[in-house]
């Protein structure tokens, strides 16, 4: 038998063993995630019954409040690394107040199913959603998306209850968890330590993005890198913001966020929401309001397109432009960029 037909097995094995394979790796992966989303729900909420014991032999006091959770969490992040903001230790003690017996707690909903359980006041409507979440398996973004829609209480107000359960599985079935959006979850991030977040993005993502930061240093109009993959909080929710830069001569923050597809409207309104959290948030008194810039990189075109708040177009017209590159030698640069990462990744030596 040559080596080339022992190389080319029939086209029917070839595609039972990779079915296989492909159901044991599948079968692997979801042990690994269960596991350590058992271990991290497990985890806080010991910590929680832990800091409920430490405020007084378990009583609940009101007087244990801000400072000593934030003298907590900063012994708690040196030592261990991000998690243990005071936000987050606070979740992990209304945690295990609002489930203090240690079987109540389903190991099969996530620590973000549990954020947002925390958020439903009501115990009777708070238990509805985590037994819906886990027979329907919904997703964190599914649950979350039910209690802002008030599920439970517009099928106890409704009529048609058939139609209210309808509308809600319709809605859920698009917002199912990807692997993806598993390991960008950045609440397994900081339970592991994991600090370094460019492994989240594609290959290609994080090819254009490196390119397009050495490329706006390189401008020399001022531009310092500030942070890559950078987490911003809303309403006990996390936004990453692909690159952000600071101008020295514009004194401003440039937030700039890739897209692989086309440009949307509601990339737009997610960059604005973005400049918003970043003013109130970040900016000095002394800098000028934030911009945004959003990349979209498609195979047939790319697009640049700058962002800014309606009150602050006249400023970005005068004052900013002269220091930034245009949106077409953005575009172009993005062009180049993308044509660069596939031929690499195209690239057999590449591969080997």
């Amino acid at each position: 038998m040559t080596e080339s037909n022992a190389l080319s097995p029939n086209d029917s094995d070839l595609s039972n063993l990779v079915g296989h394979i492909a159901q044991l790796i599948e079968s692997a992966r979801g042990q690994v995630r269960q596991a350590v989303n058992s271990a991290m729900v497990q985890s806080y909420w010991q910590i929680g019954h832990l800091i409920v014991e430490h405020e007084q032999s378990g009583e609940s006091r009101a007087a244990y409040g801000k400072q000593q959770l934030q003298a907590l969490s900063l012994q708690l992040t040196e030592k261990l690394g991000k998690g243990f903001d005071v936000t987050n230790l606070r979740n992990m003690r209304k945690f295990y107040l609002a489930f203090p017996k240690r079987d109540a707690v389903r190991l099969e909903l996530s620590w973000t199913h549990y954020r947002s359980l925390l958020r439903v006041e009501n115990p009777q409507a708070r238990d509805w959603y985590l037994k819906e979440a886990i027979d329907q398996s919904w997703s964190a973004r599914a649950l979350d998306r039910q209690i802002q829609k008030l599920y439970y209480e517009r099928l106890l107000a409704s009529k048609d209850k058939a139609l209210v359960e309808q509308e809600a599985q319709e809605k859920t079935q698009s917002l199912a968890e990807t692997a993806k959006d598993y390991l960008r979850d950045p609440y397994i991030l900081d339970f592991l330590n994991l600090q370094d977040k460019t492994y989240q993005e594609t290959d290609i993502e994080q090819a254009i993005i490196s390119n397009l930061q050495q490329f706006l240093l390189e401008l020399g109009k001022g531009f310092a890198f500030v942070e890559r993959q950078q987490r911003i909080r809303f309403d006990d929710q996390d936004f990453y913001i692909d690159l952000v830069f600071y101008n020295f001569k514009l004194k401003c923050f440039l937030l700039l966020d890739l897209k692989l597809g086309k440009l949307t409207h509601q990339d737009i309104g997610q960059m604005d929401t973005y400049i918003r959290l970043y003013d109130e948030q970040r900016k000095g008194e002394d800098d000028n309001p934030t911009i945004g810039l959003v990349l979209c990189s498609e195979k047939s075109e790319a697009v640049a397109k700058y962002s800014v708040l309606a009150d602050q177009k006249q400023l970005f017209s005068a004052e900013y432009l002269p220091y930034l590159p245009s949106e077409e030698e953005l575009k172009r640069e993005l062009e180049r960029e993308r044509a660069k990462a596939l031929q690499a990744l195209n690239d057999p030596e590449n591969q080997s």
